[in-house]
């Protein structure tokens, strides 16, 4: 293990979405020279001592262990069960690719917050699950069990899990701005993600 990194929590990148909106694969898209699934796969591996990447094709030059999607719908609960039964740690932080404005000190407060069943960023959008942190314990055979009877939303997994949900405010990271958990779902969002 390379000295300094996080050896509690496993990193997980999911990267099997279908990008329907968007209309081509999200994790290759570019901005500021890199794939959207490269600058996130080395965001994790600069952190954690396990990086998994969850599904689809991410790019070559991506660093981490790559992990097949098990079987079931084609969505976002599919990767967690992945990540979470790919990891080796006790707790997971899992990540989307379409996250442009994800930072590191976002997930090291994430990391740091006081263990739960999941930590869970929330906005005045809402939750952000595909930014969180969950017990791989505790989540693991509840997440199997949504995805087996066709419960594929994760907010419906959350509402069964001791779930902390905290304000970029409580983690003190106010001054990061509001984009920062913006996800790019669209060409026209892209775009605008492009002129800035």
């Amino acid at each position: 293990m390379q000295s300094g990194l996080l050896g509690n929590v496993s990193g997980a990148l999911l990267l099997g979405g279908e990008s329907r909106r968007m209309g081509r694969d999200k994790a290759h898209l570019q901005w500021r020279g890199r794939s959207w699934s490269t600058r996130t796969a080395h965001l994790l591996a600069d952190l954690f001592a396990e990086t998994l990447l969850v599904g689809g094709s991410p790019d070559e030059e991506a660093p981490g262990r790559r992990i097949a999607d098990p079987s079931g719908p084609r969505c976002a609960l599919r990767g967690l069960v992945g990540a979470l039964e790919a990891a080796t740690c006790p707790r997971v932080l899992v990540v989307a690719t379409d996250l442009p404005f994800l930072c590191v000190d976002v997930l090291l407060a994430l990391c740091a917050w006081p263990e739960s069943q999941a930590v869970v960023p929330t906005d005045e959008h809402g939750d952000h699950p595909l930014c969180a942190i969950y017990d791989r314990e505790a989540c693991l055979g509840l997440a199997r069990t949504h995805l087996e009877s066709n419960r594929l939303a994760l907010h419906e997994l959350l509402e069964c899990l001791d779930c902390d949900r905290v304000t970029i405010d409580q983690f003190g990271l106010s001054d990061l701005g509001p984009m920062l958990f913006a996800n790019i779902n669209t060409p026209e969002e892209l775009a605008s993600l492009e002129v800035n």
